[in-house]
């Protein structure tokens, strides 16, 4: 269920709209349509644990709320400050979305 996270992206938006138009046209199947979900999901998750090498380190000035619901935690922090090797930026406020990857229900194709 995790993975659904990175469909509400510019990337996922435009291919749920695009595999949409196919299903309309009737070119594809809905189950294909889910299946090539699926794939981008997984793609995303990978190249997102696997590619990037930037690392960021903040700072809070404190923790507004936070909620823990369906194994997913949302922290909304104030006053807080980024920093990346030399660059800082302060921000007012950050909400910050953590789930678990590793439970979740997608299924490898060669299992």
């Amino acid at each position: 269920m995790s993975y659904q996270l990175y469909r509400n992206t510019t990337l996922g938006n435009t291919l749920q709209e695009s595999l949409d138009e196919l299903i309309q046209c009737g070119q594809i199947t809905t189950q294909l349509a889910l299946k090539i979900l699926l794939q981008f999901d997984k793609a995303i998750n990978n190249a997102l644990a696997n590619r990037v090498k930037t690392r960021l380190t903040f700072k809070a000035g404190h923790l507004d709320t936070y909620r823990f619901c369906d194994n997913v935690w949302t922290f909304v922090l104030k006053d807080v400050e980024f920093r990346e090797v030399q660059e800082l930026v302060k921000v007012d406020k950050v909400k910050i979305v953590a789930c678990d990857g590793k439970g979740s229900s997608v299924k490898d194709e060669r299992e």
